[in-house]
């Protein structure tokens, strides 16, 4: 994320003074505001829409990556949850050592070029086509499927995270420094809101009605549309949505928000200034020991973040053999509990600092990750108990105690990593020198990408190991790394 704060306004004003305009004639004053106002609303609405694109992309990775898509691959298209848990890790590791070798490049290459839109537009067209190939994922089909798949799914998250990069780079230039959090979190909030909207809309329309078991007046009497049940249309049918949504709500970005002007760099001159300057700014953490120390940490914990994030259902899906209607009534739920997440880990953050608000939560995914795979249908705390499969209330789903703690598990996790993320952040805010935020910043968003392969690795190797989808455990790793790193780091201000 490159928070470079320029220049668009102050280079159209010079145009226009210095070339169209040599000798202005007096506006009067009624024109003048009119103007403005004109201005003012053509500026809000590419604001608007450059935050819109959160409400565009978000889908793509709570649908796929986590809720819908991930589970049923590895649990109806591989046919073994342990097995596809351990192909769905080397499937995002995959994509993760693609961004994490390109990302950092492309943006510094980017920054030199200019624009922005372009890139974000390619990063699209990539993946629009590779989400819709996800549709023809059934269960029992060849290797050749397979491997098919796996390689559309690994463009579509390489573009995911591309798009991350050129869409973050572009906020500085739409808006003023001061109102950079204000819009930040506009797309954020955007982003979630849209998710919400499709998966409840799913579960009405296609995951509740396929319950047989379920007669609520308010529901369809079938899946809507005609789908499938028995070849899974109402689980592949997450894939279209996705890159339709994308398609559509993409355009109020290139169609309204300002792009940064072309600087007439020629690419080679633009991709060899951009490693140089990735280079220098990796360099200049040798003079600011605590800050790169911190930014190892982070790099570390945000790796099993994710990690958390991407698997954990797909571990639930498996181990308690969760459907389509779980896993979207627990995504709306844990929604609301991300939402919280933010509140409490900037309450927090205010209260005792921003080290110890992480360690807390760092601390807490920790314990939340041991527990949750210490559950299993029959077991508690790694301890087998009898009775445990029994239903213990009339409610159609999460009947047996151990579903019920994995959801209350998956509320710890949703409040913690939402916290983590703003107590990260805020972290960074306080002990980079002022002067020079802006490429702290930059590295920052560095240090969230250069390692988003390791974990899903880790997880397809010891899976493999161990084999069973207690290999998911193993991100502790990371966790408990950059846990006990953070006690090093001081929460002092450095200075330039």
């Amino acid at each position: 994320m490159d928070f470079t704060l320029k220049r668009k306004l102050a280079t159209v004003t010079l145009h226009r003074e210095h070339h169209e305009w040599p000798h202005p004639e007096p506006v009067p004053s009624g024109e003048i505001m009119a103007d403005q106002l004109a201005n003012t609303t053509h500026h809000r609405l590419g604001q608007v829409s450059w935050a819109l694109f959160e409400w565009a992309r978000n889908p793509y990775y709570i649908l796929i990556m986590i809720y819908i898509f991930g589970p049923y691959f590895t649990n109806d298209v591989i046919g073994d949850p342990v097995l596809g848990q351990e192909i769905w890790g080397y499937i995002t590791g995959f994509a993760g050592l693609i961004t994490a070798s390109l990302a950092p490049f492309l943006g510094a290459i980017a920054d030199k070029v200019g624009r922005r839109k372009p890139w974000i537009a390619a990063s699209v067209i990539m993946m629009i086509p590779a989400i819709l190939l996800l549709w023809y994922a059934v269960p029992g089909q060849e290797m050749r499927g397979v491997i098919t798949v796996s390689i559309a799914l690994a463009i579509a998250g390489t573009g995911f995270a591309f798009t991350e990069v050129f869409h973050n780079a572009m906020l500085p230039s739409i808006v003023p420094y001061n109102r950079l959090g204000t819009l930040s979190g506009l797309a954020l909030s955007l982003g979630n809101g849209g998710t919400l909207i499709i998966l409840v809309a799913m579960l009405y329309a296609f995951a509740l009605p396929a319950q047989p078991i379920i007669e609520w007046d308010w529901l369809p009497d079938q899946v809507l549309f005609g789908l499938d049940v028995s070849s899974h249309e109402h689980d592949r049918i997450s894939a279209p949505i996705s890159a339709v949504w994308l398609f559509l709500f993409s355009l109020p970005l290139f169609l309204f928000t300002p792009d940064q002007a072309g600087t007439g760099i020629t690419a080679r001159a633009a991709i060899r200034q951009g490693m140089t300057d990735v280079w220098l700014t990796l360099r200049r953490l040798r003079d600011y020991r605590n800050v790169g120390l911190y930014l190892f940490a982070r790099m570390l914990f945000n790796d099993g973040k994710v990690a958390i994030m991407t698997f954990g259902i797909i571990y639930a899906s498996g181990v308690f053999d969760w459907g389509l209607a779980e896993r979207l009534l627990l995504a709306v739920f844990l929604t609301v509990f991300a939402i919280a997440g933010g509140l409490v880990g900037g309450w927090l953050d205010d209260l005792v600092g921003s080290k110890k608000a992480l360690l807390v939560t760092i601390g807490g995914n920790c314990v939340a990750l041991l527990i949750a795979v210490s559950i299993t249908p029959t077991t508690l705390l790694f301890i087998p108990v009898a009775g445990m499969d029994v239903p213990v209330w009339d409610f159609a789903f999460f009947r047996t105690l151990p579903e019920i703690l994995y959801v209350l598990v998956s509320v710890l996790f949703a409040l913690f990593i939402t916290s983590a993320y703003a107590n990260s952040r805020a972290m960074l805010a306080r002990i980079a020198p002022e002067a020079e935020m802006t490429k702290f910043f930059g590295l920052y968003a560095l240090s969230g990408q250069v390692t988003t392969f390791i974990a899903p690795l880790m997880v397809a190797f010891f899976t493999r190991f161990y084999g069973n989808q207690a290999g998911f455990g193993s991100v502790l790793i990371l966790l408990v790394a950059g846990f006990l790193l953070m006690f090093w780091v001081k929460e002092d201000r450095a200075s330039s």
